[in-house]
């Protein structure tokens, strides 16, 4: 429920449209006001970009990619452009498009689920500067300013809507904080946010768009769309980015105090109150216990008696010098009580999650949330996050579950998933079929053990079919229906639907519409749909090369055809396949029956794609199963040897952009590749 509601909100993330104003608002908008709009979205637009994602997300044990944008800004002369962390927090590739159309590839600095702020970098050779949005000061904005919601809805061109502040201190409502608030990440948003509230128009893909002030400064970065728009503070958002820019990550402190505002019976004027501390934490050490009252922490008051004041107070707790002890007066049972806690880094919650294709799952390290979640003493292990279907974690006897944790392999224990990682290529480095290994995991309070066949595995040679002889010509059954209405009900046998072009049937006359009755002196007794293979299996029996006497009946004339009986061709199942495994498809060689169903000539080459896996670089660059390929690179595909070997030429080079040439119907195009590289890809696979 929890992750619903977060999809939920975030799914009508975002902002607006440089469409001009309703006809009835122009007739309202004065000439000052026109002007103001104009002045602040002449300052603002040059610097605005609209964000083109390569997002990664995993589920059923792989690393899925998918398409999708947002909008963001730049706030400094070298190309910082701010935007929201679920816009490009998890990008595996970023592209940037400015209002005059220029397009800049961009790489993520870093990032922060907690309040939703990601900071990317235009990739650029530095000779020019570029345009800057200036920030202007997000605490003077006050409920009815008029303000600018600036962005690219829907991936559309850069737009803008006015609007008027309407909340300065939006919170989620109560009733969603039972269910976890907004989340990203495993992170409550809401937990250091109070969203500028607004009535300019959002949409989806303006995510990371700036709420811009008549001045043309920036005072917000767009986030959720509830009935109202939310912008997270600019001053919030600049001291996030300015953070990223320097570290590339927030440091911030933790105690593991879980925190709400005063009981409304109760009667206290100050504090806030202690629901728990997470045992172990800062807090715990210190003494502090459910139902204190914390009246103070590094001298700064506590006073929360509404939700909306809780943020300021997480925030003063991220803000508190790590390692170092800071006093605290609390209060319980009506008397005063000085403690001093010393705070700790706090982690991320969710770790960054990885697939590791060779054992057939994704996971992630763990946190000390995530541990302590888990009722776990110690952080050591691997939490596996999804499990791929069929692959060697799954098939495992017992297979490994989403939420397991790995933590013994081959007898070693795994401590993170670098661990793990340098085991797999010890385990798997000389081996060329899956290496079992026994592996130890433990399932909320079992420790269980299982054998995991690790490795890629190599795709079944088909082998060869039994060569047989073939009437080269496809047909269908006589049934009783058609030879009712041809007025002949006791006709059986098989009515030709097809002679392939060049063959020893086309030589020796046989056409579309005979019907086949007799081959040599074996009537056919075909009369139903199931009976089907009885032509075929007659044949079957005849050597190749050898001449079969096929009579026909042709209109109200009986003939017999001498016709040779020639090999089999090979099936799609006997042919030689390639699977690669960086861009997530296979293909096959073309057999002669994909070119007389094309209609191919018979020196077409190429191969042809078979499967295709949904969240693939392959999928991403929308190529089909059916597609032929034709070269790679510029290089000609004539089989799947060839294709193998250029596959494997690219994936130890690495090009920035992959180009096949594709024939699709009657139509040949260039697909565009652009994978991102990295160490989780694995050599492909052949059969």
């Amino acid at each position: 429920m929890r992750k619903n509601l977060s999809c939920l909100i975030l799914g009508a993330l975002v902002m607006s449209s440089w469409l001009p104003l309703p006809a009835t608002a122009q007739g309202e908008v004065s000439a000052t006001l026109r002007q103001a709009i104009e002045n602040a979205v002449n300052r603002i637009k040059p610097s605005l970009v609209r964000i083109h994602v390569v997002d990664t997300y995993y589920g059923e044990g792989r690393e899925l990619k998918y398409e999708s944008s947002g909008s963001g800004a730049v706030i400094t002369a070298e190309g910082h452009v701010i935007t929201n962390h679920h816009v490009a927090g998890r990008a595996k590739q970023l592209k940037c498009v400015f209002a005059d159309k220029s397009e800049y590839a961009a790489a993520l600095v870093g990032t922060d689920p907690l309040t939703d702020i990601a900071v990317i970098k235009l990739v650029s050779d530095g000779s020019k500067p570029f345009p800057v949005a200036p920030f202007g000061d997000s605490d003077l904005v006050r409920a009815g300013d008029h303000v600018l919601a600036m962005g690219s809805p829907l991936a559309l061109s850069q737009s803008v809507t006015l609007g008027i502040v309407s909340n300065t201190e939006m919170i989620m409502p109560e009733w969603m904080n039972r269910w976890g608030g907004l989340e990203q990440d495993g992170e409550d948003v809401g937990a250091l946010v109070r969203w500028l509230g607004h009535d300019a128009d959002i949409y989806g893909g303006n995510s990371g768009g700036p709420l811009v002030n008549m001045s043309g400064e920036i005072i917000g970065i767009n986030e959720i769309r509830m009935g109202l728009g939310g912008a997270i503070p600019g001053n919030l958002a600049k001291s996030v980015a300015g953070q990223l820019m320097a570290d590339g990550k927030v440091l911030r402190a933790w105690i593991g105090l879980e925190l709400q505002p005063r009981l409304k019976h109760e009667g206290s004027a100050r504090g806030v109150l202690v629901s728990g501390a997470i045992k172990g934490s800062p807090a715990d050490e210190a003494g502090l216990k459910p139902g204190d009252l914390l009246l103070s922490l590094g001298g700064a008051p506590m006073d929360v008696r509404f939700l909306e004041q809780l943020p300021d107070v997480n925030r003063t707790i991220a803000e508190l010098p790590i390692g170092k002890p800071v006093p605290a007066l609390i209060e319980r049972d009506g008397k005063a009580l000085a403690v001093v806690l010393t705070p700790t880094e706090r982690e991320p919650r969710e770790p960054k999650e990885q697939e590791l294709k060779q054992w057939g799952f994704t996971a992630r390290n763990l946190s000390l949330l995530l541990a302590k979640e888990l009722k776990r003493e110690t952080k050591d292990g691997v939490l596996v996050t999804s499990v791929r279907p069929g692959g060697p974690a799954g098939d495992a006897k017992p297979s490994v579950n989403e939420k397991d944790v790995i933590i013994a392999v081959a007898g070693q224990p795994v401590k993170d998933l670098a661990e793990l990682r340098r085991i797999t290529e010890e385990l798997t480095r000389d081996a060329s079929d899956p290496v079992p290994v026994l592996t130890e995991l433990e399932r909320k309070t079992e420790k269980l053990v299982t054998v995991i066949k690790v490795g890629i595995q190599e795709l079944d040679d088909p082998g060869l079919e039994v060569s047989k002889a073939w009437l080269p010509v496809e047909t269908q059954v006589l049934t009783r229906d058609i030879a009712e209405l041809m007025k002949n009900a006791s006709l059986t046998g098989f009515r030709v639907t097809h002679v392939y072009k060049g063959s020893t049937a086309e030589s020796a006359g046989l056409a579309v519409g005979d019907i086949i009755v007799a081959v040599d002196d074996e009537r056919m007794t075909a009369s139903a749909p199931e009976h089907y293979e009885e032509l075929a299996a007659w044949i079957r029996q005849y050597k190749i090369g050898a001449v079969a006497q096929v009579r026909v009946l042709r209109g109200a004339e009986e003939i017999t055809l001498p016709v040779e009986l020639v090999r089999s061709p090979k099936l799609a199942r006997e042919m030689k396949k390639y699977r690669d495994e960086s861009f997530e498809f296979t293909v096959r060689d073309v057999t002669f029956f994909d070119k007389a169903k094309e209609r191919w000539a018979e020196e077409q080459r190429g191969v042809l794609i078979e499967e295709i896996k949904s969240g693939g670089w392959a999928a991403l660059g929308r190529l089909q199963v059916g597609d032929l390929v034709l070269a790679v690179d510029g290089g000609d595909v004539a089989d799947v040897t060839t294709f193998e070997g250029a596959m494997k030429g690219i994936a130890e080079k690495r090009p920035a952009v992959v180009v096949f040439h594709v024939l699709r119907g009657i139509r040949t195009f260039y697909v565009e590749l652009e994978p991102k590289w990295d160490g989780t890809q694995r050599e492909d696979r052949t059969s």
